[in-house]
């Protein structure tokens, strides 16, 4: 099945709706709360690997990932789509470096 960023920004947009994440009460578009939330999903994520999970639990656990990112663009009234391609503008022109542990692309310099 193909979707595009639009459909996935829609489901998740509907999700906060039947939830009433907006509502000041809720909490549910408070960015230190929903940064934390991201913390646990990252962490049960890292379980999958540490517990030798299946492939689709972990791919479950990185849908949680992308359904807390689509709904952060939400809370903070962000256009992600057009911050993504502007991103991938600036990745695309730099240079890869191998740090101790892998590969990476950052404009940190040692």
């Amino acid at each position: 099945m193909s979707q595009t960023y639009a459909d996935m920004l829609s489901k998740v947009r509907e999700f906060h709706e039947k939830h009433e994440f907006s509502k000041k009460e809720n909490n549910g578009h408070d960015m230190a709360y929903r940064i934390l939330l991201t913390i646990e999903e990252l962490g049960e994520l890292a379980e999958c690997f540490t517990k030798g999970k299946s492939k689709d639990e972990k791919a479950e656990e990185l849908a949680d990932i992308l359904i807390l990112t689509l709904g952060h663009s939400i809370a903070m009234d962000v256009d992600l789509e057009s911050a993504f391609d502007i991103k991938m503008d600036k990745i695309m022109k730099r240079s890869a470096i191998r740090g101790d542990l892998g590969i990476r692309v950052t404009d940190y310099k040692k």
